[in-house]
C-alpha cells in the first residue's frame, strides 16, 4: 500500500510538471492496458479520461458511473504504472461538497495524486453549469480533504463554458478566479483551442492552464509558445480506439476481410508489457 510519504512525494513531483511554456502532455488512459502503453510511450504522468473509463465499465459519461467502480479502476491504473496518476472524477461522484471530500479521500487511497473536477451539470432540466459558489464549495471540500490527509493533491478545475456553449473568455475567467481562490491549483478549459482565445485564457488565469486537444487543434509546440502548462487528449484516444473496433468488426462481418487490423500492437510486445511488474 502506498504510504502518505510516498503519495506526498509523488504529488509534489506531479505538481512540478506543470510549467507554462513547457506543458505536461497527457495522452489520457482508461484502463490498465492503455495506462501501461501511455507510460511506455514516454509520458511523465498518466491521466484518466472519465468518459473512456465509464465506457470501459459499461456506463455513459456524465455522472452516470458510481464512485466505487470508478475509483476501483483508478486504483488498478495507479498500481499498474510507475508515474504519477491524475484521476478525472467528473463532478466529484457526489451530490454535495461533503461527498466530494469523501471522493478525494478515496482518490488518495487509490494512489492518485491529481483530480479533475468539472462544473457541468448533467441532471435533466438543470445546467448547463453549476453555480459558481456551489462549485467553489466543492473545490474547497476537495482541497480541505487533501490538505487534511497531508497530500498536496493537484486539483484541476474544469470549466465547461466553451464545451457546453455557456460563455466565453469573460465568464471563464470569472469562474477560474473563484475556483482558484477556493483551492484549485490549475484550470482546465476543454473546447478552447483557438490561439487568440488560449492566449486570453493564459493571460487572465493566475495558475496553470490545461487545454484539451484533438484533430484540428494547434500542435503542442504552438500551445507551449502560448504559455499553456498542460495539454491533454481527453476521451479522444479512447474514441479512436473504439472507432477502430467498429471498423474492424464491420469489415470482418460485411466483407470478410481484415484490413482494419493491420498495424496492430505486436502480440508478444503487448503481452510482455502487460505482464511486467511495477
Amino acid at each position: 500500500m502506498t504510504t502518505t510519504e510516498q503519495l506526498r512525494a509523488t504529488a509534489l513531483a506531479f505538481r512540478a510538471l506543470h510549467v507554462p511554456g513547457r506543458p505536461l502532455v497527457l495522452p489520457n488512459a482508461w484502463d490498465t492496458a492503455s495506462a501501461r502503453i501511455v507510460e511506455e510511450a514516454g509520458a511523465a504522468a498518466v491521466a484518466t479520461t472519465s468518459a473512456g473509463l465509464a465506457w470501459d465499465l459499461g456506463a455513459a459519461d456524465g455522472d452516470a458511473l458510481d464512485r466505487e467502480r470508478a475509483l476501483a479502476a483508478v486504483a488498478r491504473i495507479a498500481a499498474a504504472v510507475g508515474v504519477p496518476v491524475s484521476a478525472d472524477i467528473e463532478s466529484g461522484y457526489a451530490p454535495d461538497a461533503e461527498g466530494v471530500g469523501d471522493t478525494v479521500r478515496a482518490v488518495l487511497a487509490a494512489g492518485a495524486v491529481g483530480v479533475n473536477i468539472e462544473d457541468a451539470l448533467h441532471e435533466e432540466g438543470a445546467g448547463p453549469l453549476r453555480p459558481v459558489a456551489a462549485q467553489a464549495d466543492r473545490i474547497a471540500a476537495a482541497r480541505a480533504a487533501a490538505d487534511t490527509a497531508g497530500v498536496p493533491l493537484f486539483v484541476n478545475a474544469r470549466i465547461d463554458t466553451f464545451l457546453r456553449g455557456a460563455g466565453g473568455v469573460e465568464e471563464t475567467l470569472e469562474r477560474a478566479a473563484a475556483f482558484l481562490a477556493a483551492g484549485a491549483d490549475g484550470v482546465f478549459v476543454p473546447g478552447a483551442v483557438d490561439p487568440v482565445t488560449v492566449t486570453a485564457l493564459v493571460g487572465g488565469i493566475d495558475g496553470p492552464v490545461n487545454i484539451m486537444v484533438g484533430p484540428g487543434a494547434p500542435a503542442v509546440a504552438e500551445l507551449a509558445a502560448l504559455g499553456v502548462a498542460r495539454v491533454s487528449a481527453g476521451s479522444g484516444i479512447a474514441q479512436a480506439a473504439h472507432a477502430l473496433v467498429r471498423r474492424a468488426a464491420r469489415e470482418l462481418l460485411d466483407t470478410g476481410t481484415y484490413g482494419a487490423m493491420a498495424g496492430g500492437f505486436d502480440y508478444g510486445e503487448l503481452n510482455s508489457l502487460l505482464g511486467s511488474d511495477r
